[in-house]
């Protein structure tokens, strides 16, 4: 049974409220609590590893939801999940991580997804970290998505951070095939001490293959963000990489993006900016009622939206 803590992450990072619609799995503390399949959507666990396969068959339109949650202090966890979304299906899936970190032991999970996006199929990917507790133990958060689209196939990735995760070491690698389509979409937060690095990897396989990545992040207090976006066309394929930061106090923020091309006829563009919150826009929200704290907050929250 699902505790209020349980719940608690839960709706932080899958927007739960409550039994998840569809097809799921619920982890807790490294092991599954709570799973069902649907006709044409099966969770079958792992025998040989820890983790799951998802099976989605063709055509096959549905939810479904795979979260992590730790409530346990001085634990690791580390799981491996597969993902094969079957020709011309449509699917949400909503992945994430939720720690909550009740001691002075360290909390960690590395999780690794295997994606295939099958020829013509659809996936709306969302991974969602957040972290808390009000003791010195941290909450550690080492993702890596490994992703193949096929023909014509479609995924759009939303990964986020919010708050209280102490160190992020995040890892995407994807192949894009001829006519398949990628968005990525990063969203990350850091404050105190805390620590990320991100290292997306993209290559564009062939003609009519594009990739979009976007991310945004906000750098408070002493924390430190490393960005690595790459973008490799072998094909005549169209990219676009664009990272955005704002940095604060005594933050540090490095980005690096990359674009890379061995054919002719690829189109790829990167662009990066870091720079504060200006000083007009905190004139302009606290002139309306609000106080700088508030004010700064508005900001950072439409920022990363």
């Amino acid at each position: 049974m699902l505790t209020a803590l349980d719940k608690k992450l839960l709706q932080e990072v899958a927007d739960l409220h409550g039994e998840p619609p569809g097809a799921f799995n619920i982890r807790k503390d490294g092991k599954g609590i709570e799973r069902r399949s649907l006709e044409g959507i099966e969770i079958i666990p792992k025998k040989d590893q820890p983790g799951i396969d998802v099976i989605v068959a063709p055509g096959k339109k549905g939810t479904v939801h795979i979260p992590v949650i730790m409530t346990e202090t001085d634990l690791s966890d580390l799981v491996y999940n597969k993902i094969d979304v079957g020709r011309e299906a449509d699917i949400n899936l909503v992945a994430g991580c939720g720690i909550h970190n009740p001691g002075s032991g360290n909390t960690r999970h590395d999780g690794v997804h295997e994606i295939i996006v099958r020829q013509g199929a659809r996936l709306i990917y969302t991974e969602k970290h957040f972290g808390e507790g009000d003791k010195e133990g941290k909450r550690l958060l080492n993702p890596k998505t490994v992703l193949v689209i096929e023909e014509g196939g479609y995924a759009e990735l939303e990964l986020v951070q919010i708050r209280g995760v102490d160190q992020t070491k995040r890892v995407t690698e994807a192949e894009v095939k001829a006519g398949g389509r990628l968005v990525i979409y990063e969203r990350l937060l850091t404050d105190g001490e805390q620590t990320a690095d991100s290292d997306v990897l993209v290559k564009l396989m062939a003609e009519e293959s594009t990739a979009r990545i976007v991310s945004r992040s906000v750098a408070q207090g002493s924390s430190k963000q490393n960005f690595y976006p790459r973008l490799l066309a072998y094909g005549a394929g169209r990219g676009h990489v664009e990272c955005d930061s704002i940095i604060m106090d005594q933050a540090t923020v490095r980005s690096v993006p990359e674009i890379w091309a061995e054919n002719s006829e690829a189109e790829l563009v990167h662009e990066a900016a870091i720079g504060k919150i200006a000083g007009e826009q905190l004139i302009k929200l606290m002139a309306l009622g609000l106080t700088d704290e508030e004010a700064e907050e508005a900001i950072i929250s439409g920022f990363l939206k």
